[in-house]
């Protein structure tokens, strides 16, 4: 699955470093995680131009998105939004405020609960994240295609079972 194609990188001439001076060390684990850092880097940077492209930031196209992937009315209340996103209360106020001025959400009246609002997409709202997202997703899959279908699989399976180990405790 995996070739034994490894070029010496800065991390390599890092542990190098901590293997002469420590060797007492197992700097292996520094490797991964060092990696792992300046990959995430790369990628967060690739992602950012597309959203950056749309007038978008991370921030918000998370919203948007989680509107979009809701299904019709593309609507949520602030705690789902929340509990979707992973942020505070206030966070998510700053978002939706922002992103109401902007003209991508609304608040609407809750029909389930009517001292309640939802936040929804709106038409411009929607019509961009149609985009962001169908760009999003092709741009991930350029930033992956260093990787076979079958690497990205084993990948994803060995980083969902560290994942794992930090999110069932």
């Amino acid at each position: 699955m995996f070739d034994d194609y490894h070029y010496m990188d800065q991390v390599d001439r890092i542990l190098a470093q901590w293997r002469a001076e420590r060797p007492d060390l197992d700097v292996g684990p520094m490797g991964t995680l060092g990696r792992m850092s300046r990959l995430y880097r790369h990628l967060r940077e690739g992602m950012d131009k597309v959203f950056a492209e749309r007038g978008l930031s991370r921030a918000s196209f998370d919203v948007l998105a989680t509107l979009r992937r809701s299904g019709q009315p593309f609507a949520l209340s602030p705690t789902e939004l929340m509990e979707w996103t992973m942020v505070t209360s206030g966070t998510m106020t700053n978002r939706i405020d922002r992103l109401e001025a902007s003209g991508l959400v609304e608040r609407r009246r809750n029909p389930d609960d009517k001292r309640g609002f939802l936040i929804g997409l709106t038409g411009a709202g929607h019509a961009l994240i149609e985009d962001a997202v169908t760009a999003h997703v092709a741009n991930q899959h350029r930033l992956t295609s260093a990787l076979s279908d079958d690497e990205r699989k084993a990948l994803d399976a060995l980083v969902a079972k560290w994942l794992a180990a930090f999110e069932t405790t």
